[in-house]
């Protein structure tokens, strides 16, 4: 075992934070004003969530990561349970038309936060015992796939597309990294096509997303409102942007910009310097999670590290094509920098165990 693990990622990761901390007090300070009579009010929840992820990382860091395999099963169930709990009418509670929190005094818990994680470490598990079965789609692919629509059928009753495709492609990707034949992930990519389009249909409040996407100007002080909004942050910042504090679409323009949008408000007072720092640091932590993953001693905790590495960037990289307005709003926040305790707190424990699996470098 090589007693150092990752510090390069650890490093990048505390970067992440700091930054975001310090940028919602920025997207936030007014509208706390307004609210709680406290500009400070999402900053220090935000920062109590940061020590306690700090303190999660610094244990969970020296945790052996098989431990993880021994217990996925139970994890797993957990997960499942609670994502059957948040359903219930009185123990699941609705924010912003969506019953998938879990209400703890001022705070909210996500449990399809913990799912991700969860289904993750089980099917790093199942590829590594089922990996002579992965040719065979019946026996070897078609029961993971199970599972994973199960868990993404619980989050959409919520309901909650972006985190439901955050997930399957996470768990899409692994069964590419182990070897599944291309001609299945056509066939994925072909019925994935098709089952967002009746989703979308079903569901009229994600068809005006799509309306808002395509011409957001359609309907200005409706669905389009928000990606407006994001992009008169976006569009004049220029090289070096207003400057902090100085961001105009945080007051009372763009709805919770601490939140989904934080980046519009990155951009608008830092500029394209300002939006290049945190690309550049979440391909920091891209570069160093595959690095680890291929340097990991066994196919467990490569699988677990491609997973995790895959999940925080493409959940990162959903939230920056919102923002932008190449894809409709999808309601995914940006790791590390949006306000949210559920989705902080498991980023964190995932970098916690991949700087686990660094000290076990093959």
């Amino acid at each position: 075992m090589n007693k150092k693990y990752d510090k390069i990622l650890f490093i990048a990761v505390i970067l992440l934070l700091l930054f975001g901390l310090i940028m919602i007090y920025s997207a936030s300070s007014i509208w706390a004003e307004y609210k709680f009579n406290d500009s400070f009010h999402y900053v220090k929840q935000q920062a109590l969530f940061i020590v306690i992820g700090i303190i999660l990382i610094n244990i969970i860091m020296n945790i052996d990561y098989n431990k993880y395999y021994d217990k996925s099963n139970l994890i797993l169930g957990i997960c499942f349970a609670l994502l059957i709990l948040v359903l219930i009418p009185g123990i699941g509670k609705i924010r912003n038309g969506s019953r998938s929190w879990f209400g703890i005094g001022p705070f909210g818990i996500q449990p399809s936060e913990f799912a991700k994680l969860g289904l993750i470490i089980f099917t790093s598990k199942y590829l590594q015992k089922s990996n002579k079965f992965l040719k065979s789609y019946k026996n070897g692919v078609f029961p993971i796939l199970g599972v994973m629509l199960l868990f993404f059928g619980l989050i959409m009753l919520q309901p909650d597309l972006g985190t439901g495709l955050v997930l399957a492609v996470t768990i899409v990707s692994l069964l590419f990294i182990a070897g599944v034949n291309m001609k299945f992930f056509i066939g994925m990519g072909i019925l994935g096509i098709i089952g967002v389009i009746i989703l979308i249909i079903i569901a009229p409040y994600r068809m005006d997303r799509i309306t808002a996407f395509i011409n957001p100007w359609k309907d200005p002080l409706g669905t389009g409102f928000q990606i407006i909004q994001s992009l008169y942050a976006i569009g004049p910042s220029g090289l070096l942007g207003r400057g902090y504090l100085k961001s105009i679409q945080k007051q009372f323009y763009l709805p919770e910009p601490q939140t989904d949008f934080i980046f519009s408000i990155i951009a608008e007072e830092f500029g394209i310097v300002g939006a290049f720092i945190v690309v550049s640091l979440f391909s920091i932590v891209l570069v160093r999670g595959i690095k680890i993953a291929l340097k990991a001693k066994d196919p467990f905790s490569k699988y677990l590290s491609f997973g995790m590495t895959f999940q925080m960037i493409f959940q990162a990289i959903m939230n920056l094509m919102v923002v932008v307005g190449l894809i409709p709003v999808t309601g995914v926040t940006l790791p590390f920098l949006s306000y949210g305790g559920s989705s902080l707190l498991i980023s964190m424990i995932s970098i916690g165990i991949l700087l686990n699996i660094s000290k076990y470098e093959n």
